[in-house]
């Protein structure tokens, strides 16, 4: 267990007393009057000039580049994308046929333009996503979101007319969870009142509602507790195996799922809390994040395990092994054809596909495509109710990706149908994988792309970024905008696949847990002195980026070891981790971070505290503050009281800037994607190469 003893720059004072909470009033008229002024100081610092318009127009011309590969899914006899470009900005919904799909150009029907709607309804929606109703895929629900936020309104659409349906469902904004039960009948978890939310801020309740109803009538078919995160209901609509199942979801990695049988009873499915089950046609596929002992035999933590359905909820326990980690080999994900599965596996950070195909006994087992080194390569079925069919994609820091489409049925080579455009020069750079060693004696790797020719002075502006937390990988692919705005300017760019990401499986994510959170923080602070002991750059040379947990991973780096870095980037972050659980969905993250309401669990919590480890007699790097207003997820209220704090001790080079709009990621269309960019590489680049 981490101890403030143990770590520089813990302070003594108490949590008690908070000055700045003030702060926390989100849209109150006294909190945006701070933020207003403190935006203006940073844009004219480092939102304008001839540097920053250049690296924003250059990075603009990358997520508006019509060369990009448009992601589809298969929906029907259509494949569905989503788009962005300089003309449509909120975006356009539209679909396209697989023949149009292969061409370079292809012919797209727009089924809904985000711009348009806005203008006509006089509000800045912006998209999160459509369910549609199978298999004929008539009718979809719309979510809409009126700033950016998690919080999204819901509208049904009538593909065929294009047209929103008069009378439909519809919800308002809010955090729902909402799915098909079929055409007349929602599985609706929403805010239905007093008594009805989490104390995450999200749905304790779903209830089945009819077409053609007030919401007030639908009926309560299933209920979480106050404290659990979320639930929600849905079904399954693949033929001859059509179930409904609900799931409560206890905490963040925790929960249970049910089935309602033939006769309307709910049955749990009963594996391990933090395990994840999901059917696959007559099988039940089950991911462990621990080990699990059952029926006399051991099944270690990252294993993928298959039984079949009906068979496991009758008591049977005949468990298949369909993937086992290794020390260095990690299940990164899954996915489902007709009649096999695409494994995506990684091996120390590198990716690798597997199929799987059931069988009787041991199942048969291929490889799919070619491994390659210090790559991503990832398959998915493109749908799994009718064919063998996929999708593979192979990219790399300085490889744009490519997508292939093929059959697993088909001994030929898959078609390449599209190519990600090169947006700089990578013949003039590098990637290599190095291992630092952190503070207990663990390997960290960490990705490094430079110029070929790199002088190892010392001298070299570094970016070095990290997340570390919630079993989330970093993984190899390829950015044109860090190529434009960093690499071409002379900088090298780095990646920590620090503890509490997922690049080694659960283990990985497991030993940063809680009390042994220092660990992350520790493994990024081991691999910032790397990169100085190789010779690469230097603390004045040495920059920090992350955001959300990532932005608590770079206040930690600037309370804990400031002396490494000359700059720090900290956007939509977690700072007040006293508070921290009653700031907008932050109680859903106590299984990440501990319960700071809890004394025991407080003394812990409060060495990865930023809010409450600034020593105003520490000299501190400069540093930036980015967040949103409309960031429902996080809040901005933790930035805000940080950068003030701060600056009310007299730290020197405390910026700030909240955008208005974009929820937690902070922007909503691609100018202001562009524009953050833009400017938190201006921050860094200004004070990474100050002292030349």
């Amino acid at each position: 267990m981490s101890d403030a003893s143990s770590h520089p720059n813990v302070a003594s004072t108490s949590a008690e007393g908070d000055q700045w909470q003030w702060l926390e009033d989100i849209h109150g008229e006294k909190p945006l009057d701070w933020v207003k002024q403190q935006n203006r100081k940073t844009l004219a610092r480092f939102g304008s000039g001839e540097a920053y318009q250049r690296t924003r127009d250059r990075v603009l011309e990358v997520l508006d580049s019509d060369a990009r590969i448009p992601a589809v899914g298969k929906r029907g006899e259509y494949f569905y994308n989503f788009w962005r470009d300089k003309d449509h900005p909120r975006g356009l919904w539209r679909r396209t046929t697989l023949d149009e799909y292969r061409k370079e150009q292809p012919r797209w029907e727009v089924l809904l333009d985000v711009d348009a709607l806005g203008q006509q309804e006089g509000k800045r929606w912006v998209w999160h996503g459509a369910g549609c109703l199978a298999p004929d895929y008539q009718r979809c629900l719309i979510n809409l979101s009126p700033d950016g936020g998690d919080a999204s309104a819901v509208r049904e659409f009538d593909l065929a007319s294009k047209t929103f349906v008069e009378g439909g469902f519809e919800l308002p904004a809010a955090k729902s969870n909402v799915n098909w039960r079929d055409r007349d009948h929602l599985y609706v978890a929403t805010d239905f009142g007093a008594g009805s939310m989490t104390t995450s801020g999200y749905p304790r309740i779903v209830k089945l509602w009819q077409r053609g109803t007030p919401l007030s009538s639908a009926k309560v078919v299933f209920e979480g507790e106050p404290q659990d995160l979320t639930v929600m209901g849905g079904h399954d609509f693949t033929k001859g195996f059509e179930r409904d199942f609900f799931h409560r979801q206890r905490s963040f990695f925790e929960g249970e799922t049910f089935w309602r049988t033939p006769e309307g009873e709910l049955q749990k499915i009963e594996i391990p809390a933090d395990a994840d089950a999901s059917p696959y046609r007559e099988w039940l596929l089950i991911s462990l994040r621990s080990d699990w002992q059952v029926a006399g035999r051991h099944y270690p933590a990252g294993s993928l395990l298959a039984a079949k359905f009906d068979d496991f909820m009758a008591g049977k326990r005949d468990l298949v092994k369909v993937f086992t980690p290794t020390a260095t080999r990690s299940l990164a994900g899954y996915s489902t054809t007709r009649h096999h599965l695409l494994l995506n596996e990684m091996d120390n950070v590198a990716g690798r596909v597997e199929v799987v195909t059931p069988g009787q006994g041991e199942w048969q087992r291929r490889s799919l495509g070619d491994d390659i080194a210090l790559s991503s390569i990832s398959a998915g079925g493109v749908d799994d109710e009718e064919n063998d069919d996929y999708w593979l994609s192979v990219e790399g820091f300085l490889k744009p990706a490519t997508l292939y489409y093929g059959s697993l049925d088909s001994s030929a080579a898959p078609d390449k149908l599209k190519q990600a455009p090169a947006f700089f020069d990578a013949s003039r750079y590098q990637v290599q994988q190095h291992f630092a060693t952190s503070r207990d004696g663990t390997r960290i790797p960490y990705f490094e792309i430079a110029a070929k020719d790199i002088q190892l002075d010392g001298r070299n502006p570094t970016l070095l970024y990290g997340y570390g937390g919630f079993e989330v990988s970093l993984t190899p692919d390829y950015s044109g905008s860090i190529g434009r705005s960093w690499l071409e300017r002379g900088g090298v760019y780095v990646i920590a696949n620090i503890r509490g990401g997922g690049e080694y499986g659960p283990g990985w994510h497991q030993a940063a847990l809680k009390q042994h959170r220092m660990r992350a923080y520790e493994d990024f602070a081991a691999v910032a002195s790397d990169l100085t002991k190789r010779g690469v750059t230097s603390a004045q040379h040495l920059g920090a980026e992350g955001g959300s947990n990532g932005g608590l991973l770079a206040g930690n780096m600037l309370t804990h070891y400031p002396q490494l870095f000359g700059a720090i980037v900290s956007e939509v972050p977690l700072l007040d981790m006293k508070r921290y659980t009653h700031l907008s969905a932050g109680a859903s993250w106590i299984g990440e971070y501990g319960d700071p309401d809890q004394p025991d669990q407080w003394q812990f919590i409060r060495t990865f505290s930023p809010y409450h480890n600034i020593d105003a007699n520490t000299h501190y790097p400069p540093v930036l503050f980015y967040t949103a207003t409309s960031d429902d997820r996080v809040g901005p209220v933790q930035a805000r009281k940080m950068a003030a704090k701060m600056q009310d001790m007299g730290i020197q080079q405390v910026w700030f800037y909240e955008n208005t709009e974009g929820g937690h990621g902070a922007s909503v269309d691609n100018r202001q994607s562009a524009e953050r960019i833009a400017m938190t590489t201006q921050f860094l680049w200004d004070n990474l190469t100050a002292s030349e």
